[in-house]
């Protein structure tokens, strides 16, 4: 069974070794086996763990923007009335 670094995993995936780190931290992705090594401790990832995250990605990856785009399709759902201007007088 071949298992991948993080580094290698995150660069399958097409995301940066530090957004695939700080998604373990917070949880968001499960964690794989993790090894000590020399004081350093190392995810080692298989084909299937990253296979799992790649289906997860799309509806974690982009969370402040996914946020804002539903205050942005209520906006445009409401109906646009003309804004009442000022007229112009003549002097």
């Amino acid at each position: 069974m071949k298992t991948l670094s993080t580094r290698a995993a995150a660069k399958s995936l097409g995301i940066a070794e530090a957004t695939l780190s700080q998604y373990i931290k917070l949880g968001k992705v499960p964690a794989p086996n993790v090894v000590t090594s020399g004081g350093m401790t190392i995810h080692l990832w298989t084909e299937a763990e990253v296979e799992r995250v790649r289906q997860l990605l799309p509806k974690i990856a982009n969370g402040r923007k996914t946020r804002y785009q539903k205050i942005r399709e209520k906006q445009k759902a409401q109906a646009k009335s003309p804004v009442p201007r000022k007229s112009k007088k003549e002097k």
